[in-house]
């Protein structure tokens, strides 16, 4: 068995010609978000999303989820928006264009069991950022679901490499990146940051994808990477992982990433915790429904 090395892996990852590629309408999408809210208009995220009508089949699904809060069916994009309120559908619209992202070919991890820890990562940061008073949690929710693109950019570059590692995580319960660590020397934080750089992420969400294991050494936006941080290991700790258990114990309080995210947010001291996987739990169905919808349609 010959191992790659870090550097080798890295320079496949700057070359590679089937590096994940955006889908079309998210590019124009995320630049149109990088907007004040209160500045966006609701006919051009009408326009951008119905430029694809798969995509606005499947927005209009997620839009009627439970999980989006809408008691009422909607029945076209505008309806939705108007509905739903500009920052949710801008939500389910980049939720949907990045549920396009796929590993390629027969991998290792199942992509709804990746899109699913991803989609419910963003749900609970969402809801978790707003308990405490975090500045933005529609940003929370947009890295979350981000956060672990380097898992797609190290299956398309070493997948024999990935399948050892994840094989290694699934069989002796322990964290992917450890894993990935051991066999190859590159976590897919590292590798999900060429992504971010190739893709041209925003900072603050090229910093989550980078950093979320550990994100008292993230240079800049280090709260936000921490709110990820604890969200994704919450995730780990549940059902919502990335397909198998992890046994270990785990005390939020004592995490590198909570007293990163003290720092900024006071109201993290007191928090419920217990309330916050309660709410997790009720994701779960509901999530694997929306998810499975679209990889193994009925």
């Amino acid at each position: 068995m010959t191992m790659v090395h870090k550097d080798e892996l890295l320079n496949r990852l700057q070359s590679l010609d089937k590096m994940p590629t955006l889908p079309v309408v998210l590019v124009p999408l995320l630049r149109y978000l990088e907007q004040p809210i209160e500045n966006l208009e609701v006919q051009g995220v009408v326009d951008l999303i119905s430029k694809d009508k798969s995509l606005a089949a499947q927005c209009l699904q997620l839009a009627n989820s439970p999980l989006f809060g809408r008691p009422q069916s909607v029945d076209s994009i505008y309806s939705a928006v108007l509905a739903l309120g500009m920052q949710r559908m801008c939500d389910i619209a980049v939720s949907c264009s990045v549920l396009k992202l796929a590993p390629q070919g027969k991998a290792p991890m199942d992509p709804v069991v990746f899109w699913e820890h991803s989609l419910g990562c963003a749900l609970l940061s969402r809801r978790f950022a707003a308990k405490i008073g975090f500045a933005d949690p529609a940003k929370a929710y947009l890295a979350a679901l981000l956060h672990d693109i380097g898992i797609i950019a190290t299956l398309a570059v070493v997948p024999q490499e990935f399948a050892r590692a994840y094989e290694v995580a699934r069989t002796r319960h322990i964290p992917l990146h450890e894993a990935e660590m051991t066999e190859f020397g590159l976590t897919h934080g590292e590798s999900g940051r060429v992504v971010a750089e190739k893709w041209r992420l925003a900072p603050e969400l090229a910093a989550v994808v980078a950093h979320h294991h550990a994100p008292q050494e993230a240079p800049a936006d280090r709260a936000l990477v921490a709110l990820i941080s604890l969200a994704d290991l919450l995730c780990r700790m549940t059902a919502l992982g990335h397909g198998f258990t992890e046994q270990r114990q785990v005390s939020l309080t004592q995490e590198p990433a909570f007293r990163v995210l003290l720092q900024e947010c006071p109201k993290l001291r007191d928090f419920d915790w217990a309330l916050l996987t309660f709410e997790l739990e009720g994701y779960l169905d509901e999530v694997h429904r929306l998810v499975t919808a679209f990889y193994r349609p009925l």
